[in-house]
């Protein structure tokens, strides 16, 4: 995912007038490249700032909504597979508004287009799904792109001391295990021992 970053800031950089569309563009290949979303915002923080970069975030992740729409109701039968997986993720009785689901696109672990599909669920049409999708996009967009250029405006010293910071934090978080092996833990008695 670093070398397609890279790669990406490159073509962000050297596009110019078609910068934007570029952007634009990668949001809708996102999915191909199983890129998650809050990834391209930060980088449309970091490329376009944090105003240009929502509104180009906002666009794109709009119009890749909009995708889905047409492309899951291109395929009936996988819709009605999709809504089995989600009603084992999220519960069969459970509807989100279009407010919950703008807050549960902040969390980065949600899958974005489960959470569509949540929004396609509730809506009573075409009209409706896009204006929901909009609605709950807004958010997204702004956090993650705020953050971006926040990251850009830092300097080299800052991100040295935010990650020396950072480090403690790391160790005192993680994982505690034990492993005990199952002859320490049931000793196993011989005839002798007896």
């Amino acid at each position: 995912m670093e070398g397609f970053g890279n790669y990406l800031m490159a073509v962000m950089e050297t596009g110019g007038l078609f910068a934007p569309l570029l952007f634009i563009s990668f949001h809708l290949l996102r999915p191909l490249f199983f890129l998650p979303v809050v990834f391209i915002c930060i980088s449309g923080g970091i490329l376009f700032g944090a105003v240009a970069g929502t509104l180009y975030s906002l666009i794109g992740i709009t119009l890749s909504s909009i995708l889905f729409y047409f492309i899951v109701n291109k395929m009936p039968k996988s819709i009605k597979k999709f809504m089995k997986l989600k009603s084992k993720i999220v519960g069969q009785r459970s509807a989100f508004t279009t407010s919950q689901i703008a807050l549960l696109r902040l969390i980065p672990f949600i899958h974005f287009h489960l959470l569509s599909l949540c929004l396609l669920e509730v809506s009573a049409g075409f009209k409706d799904y896009t204006k929901s999708s909009l609605l709950s996009n807004i958010p997204l967009a702004f956090v993650y792109t705020s953050i971006g250029q926040w990251i850009s405006n830092l300097t080299p010293l800052y991100i040295f001391v935010f990650l020396v910071v950072l480090l403690p934090f790391l160790y005192l978080l993680r994982r505690k295990e034990i492993i005990i092996k199952w002859q320490e833990f049931f000793p196993v008695h011989t005839k002798e021992s007896i």
